[in-house]
């Protein structure tokens, strides 16, 4: 069986209680919100099932109490990211 793309997009700033998932979709949608992205160079991370989990989440909500780890660590990753990139 082949596995269907899946892409979420979540946005986090200071005095947020929590991230919200700003986009989801799959398939045809899943590469727009990849490509759009790349084209705005934010940082993508490639995690199956936490795509699969915040699919789950209405656009425009808080990621729900129990993802809080997963998401901590994604956005941990990506400051690094960032901040490695402003070095150079």
């Amino acid at each position: 069986m082949k596995k269907i793309k899946k892409a979420t997009a979540i946005k986090y700033e200071n005095g947020y209680d929590a991230p919200i998932v700003t986009a989801a979709g799959i398939g045809y949608i899943a590469d727009e919100i990849v490509r759009t992205a790349q084209e705005s160079k934010v940082a993508i991370v490639q995690n199956e099932e936490l795509a699969n989990l915040l699919s789950n989440v209405d656009i425009g909500s808080e990621i729900p109490v129990e993802l809080y780890d997963a998401i901590a660590k994604v956005i941990a990753y990506v400051m690094d990211i960032d901040a490695l990139m402003k070095k150079n």
